[in-house]
């Protein structure tokens, strides 16, 4: 499978080392800046990356300027995931506001990281209209078709968002609570509606076939599983 091709923006060298040789060894291709004004110039001649990794706090031009200037002056779209030791709700509102698409505070884990990215990759799949494959489920986003092993599976639309979630997380869990807010903004009706949804669910995407892909982490939520 084709490496993602990553930008990491990121200062402080030790960091971004650790974390490159992180994400290289899990499927990410990494290229490197260590300002904002050194990564417009390097997007100015190549704008082929998948997604941006950003440190908020840098010199000669800080994060939330470079990220503002990347979607206003140069309209670039690139899924941005900002970094920053800033973790009050008033500074993770100011990074969505400057164009950010996810805010992780550090220290972290750079499994975090990995996940993220790849929920952010999902995520713009299917707001563009693409299609998915994830083992032998094929999603068509923008003809909300379903296909496993050439059948294709009628899903009503609550159903179809329902998969669409769990796949943006793929292979880790979504908790109860997260699938709710997605789903029923305003609240869920009824009494644990969302347990009725994987019911139905599984009956249609596992039950006709050997190996299931829904599976329940007890404690955690539900996620989407490769079959063994």
């Amino acid at each position: 499978m084709e490496n993602i091709s990553v930008l990491l923006v990121e200062d402080n060298p030790d960091l971004a080392g650790s974390l490159a040789d992180y994400l290289s060894e899990t499927g990410f291709e990494v290229d490197f800046a260590f300002n904002g004004q050194s990564c417009l110039e390097l997007l100015k001649e190549d704008n082929s990356y998948q997604a941006i990794i950003m440190d908020i706090m840098m010199p000669v031009k800080d994060g939330l300027t470079t990220c503002r200037e990347l979607r206003e002056s140069y309209h670039i779209n690139t899924p941005v995931l900002f970094l920053t030791a800033r973790d009050s709700l008033e500074d993770k509102l100011t990074g969505f506001a400057s164009g950010g698409d996810d805010y992780v505070v550090k220290p972290f884990a750079p499994e975090e990281i990995a996940v993220r990215l790849r929920a952010l990759l999902k995520r713009q799949l299917v707001e563009s209209g693409g299609v998915q494959q994830y083992a032998d489920l094929r999603v068509d986003y923008r003809l909300r078709e379903v296909n496993r092993q050439g059948q294709s599976i009628h899903l009503y639309e609550l159903q179809f968002r329902l998969l669409a979630l769990l796949l943006r997380m793929a292979p880790e869990p979504v908790s109860k609570m997260q699938l709710e807010a997605e789903l029923w903004p305003e609240g869920p009706p009824g009494s644990d509606p969302l347990r009725i949804h994987i019911y139905n669910l599984r009956k249609v995407l596992d039950e006709p076939f050997q190996h299931q892909l829904i599976k329940t982490v007890h404690g955690r939520g539900y996620r989407i599983a490769i079959p063994e």
